[in-house]
């Protein structure tokens, strides 16, 4: 049953940092934009996510939004959506906030004069930002990344409240059945430290390969 509760937390976890990276690269993109249509679109959504309590917005999610497009669905003879992936939707829309202040702040720690050399280069902004300013802040922007993804894997047992059966859930299940309180509990703590470890082990990893590499790249 716990393994059963890993595995649908991992399931969770990962849809939302995925999805979530893909919402804060596109935010932080706007954020520095200089279409103020877009900018303040991302300013907003970043203000609304980030002051607002992440179980209110995944019961807005589930019991609103879910609703809703279910409906819908069935109005037109299609399948419901899981529940699951309207959890999903809410964590991955938190994550992608501060993701996307990650992702700004990356991009504008760059040093203006690589925007300046690359541009006397002739390189468009948009291959300024793959080929020259990109590299350098996804280099600083891997640590605050790294700790948003472990705070995604903890908040996941948040879902638990509209009845997602990952760990909490499944944990709080067996507790109802077995009365074993204290020894599920800190199973369910040794299970997500063993998940934000190795996500942890995974980001360092990662940075030490990109640090190889540049040094590689300067020889």
């Amino acid at each position: 049953i716990m393994l059963q509760g890993v595995w649908i937390t991992l399931k969770v976890s990962l849809f939302s940092i995925i999805f979530g990276i893909i919402i804060g690269i596109i935010g932080g993109l706007s954020r520095i934009s200089d279409n103020p249509a877009a900018k303040w679109l991302a300013i907003t959504y970043v203000e609304l996510i980030r002051g607002s309590p992440l179980l209110v917005q995944i019961f807005i999610w589930y019991f609103v939004v879910g609703t809703m497009v279910n409906q819908l669905l069935l109005a037109y003879g299609l399948h419901e959506i899981p529940g699951l992936w309207y959890g999903v939707a809410s964590l991955a829309c938190f994550t992608g906030a501060y993701v996307t202040e990650i992702v700004r702040a990356g991009i504008q720690s760059v040093e203006n004069g690589q925007w300046e050399a690359s541009a006397a280069l002739g390189l468009s902004r948009s291959r300024q930002l793959i080929h020259v300013i990109g590299p350098q802040a996804i280099r600083r922007i891997l640590p605050p990344l790294s700790g948003q993804f472990i705070s995604t894997i903890k908040d996941s047992a948040i879902v638990s409240v509209i009845s997602i059966q990952e760990l909490t859930f499944q944990g709080m299940e067996l507790m109802a059945a077995t009365y074993l309180t204290f020894e599920i509990w800190i199973t369910i703590t040794g299970l997500y430290l063993l998940l934000t470890h190795s996500c942890s082990l995974a980001v360092e990893r990662l940075e030490i390969r990109l640090r190889k590499g540049r040094a590689v790249g300067r020889h």
